[in-house]
């Protein structure tokens, strides 16, 4: 599996002229705007398509569900000439959010709000127990699921080059999805530790003793002094080791 963002703007542009073009309907009052059923449908179809046909089908493609709430039927509309969709400012359709629809052209002006959430349903690692806080993570801690990458704000870690060998930083619950920020990397060893140093370029490889000048994290930088006095940084790669590109 491989990580991958989605660009909430565009998609949020798209779901607007959706609901444009079907109509959340010129010319209409917003008691006959059309039917919320016919409206989930048009714009799930719309969805798939356009899911299919971009660049996030190449890469491991999520199931786009959008579901739109209802209008307060309390409400009382002025007839309207032309009704335009909005997203207000700040606005992500990413999981619980909302979306606006107006009147442009009537006797009165009007804005009103309708739920949205939209889930975007794909595979991710998901934990197979219960996991406690301090957990060093391995392969056999997880599994693969369908989850809703959308169910929280925290993106979802799939690569899992990304965590294994990383400590969890929160317990996690059986079937809980690994999002950024549950986790941080191993400290292997402290600063003043005796460690071996390989630097590596463009057809040679050498290796030399040095001192730690940091604390040590498993893919993180480091700063280390070699023998000769002179202060490198390069990433961890064990519990001994440090690279250095030179």
């Amino acid at each position: 599996m491989k990580k991958f963002e989605i660009d909430h703007g565009s998609l949020g542009r798209k779901i607007c002229a959706v609901l444009v073009a079907i109509g959340i309907a010129q010319g209409a009052q917003a008691q006959t705007i059309a039917p919320a059923g016919d409206l989930l449908t048009n714009t799930q179809r719309w969805l798939d398509e356009t899911v299919q046909a971009s660049r996030f089908a190449e890469l491991g493609p999520l199931k786009m569900e959008v579901m739109l709430g209802a209008l307060d039927g309390r409400l009382k509309l002025d007839p309207c000439g032309r009704i335009e969709p909005f997203l207000p400012p700040g606005t992500r359709l990413w999981g619980r959010t909302r979306m606006g629809i107006r009147c442009t052209d009537g006797i009165a002006k009007w804005s009103v709000f309708l739920p949205v959430t939209v889930k975007a349903m794909g595979s991710a690692w998901v934990a197979r127990g219960s996991i406690p806080l301090g957990t060093t993570l391995t392969l056999d801690d997880l599994m693969e699921a369908e989850v809703d990458w959308a169910e929280q704000p925290a993106s979802i870690v799939a690569d899992p080059a990304l965590w294994v060998g990383q400590i969890v930083t929160r317990s996690l619950m059986p079937g809980q999805a690994l999002r950024q920020g549950m986790f941080r990397p191993a400290q292997v060893f402290q600063a003043g530790a005796q460690i071996r140093v390989v630097a590596s370029g463009v057809g040679f490889q050498i290796s030399s003793d040095g001192q730690a000048l940091s604390g040590g994290f498993v893919g993180q930088p480091a700063r280390v002094r070699m023998d000769n006095g002179r202060v490198m940084t390069g990433v961890v790669l064990d519990s001994r080791t440090v690279k250095v590109d030179i």
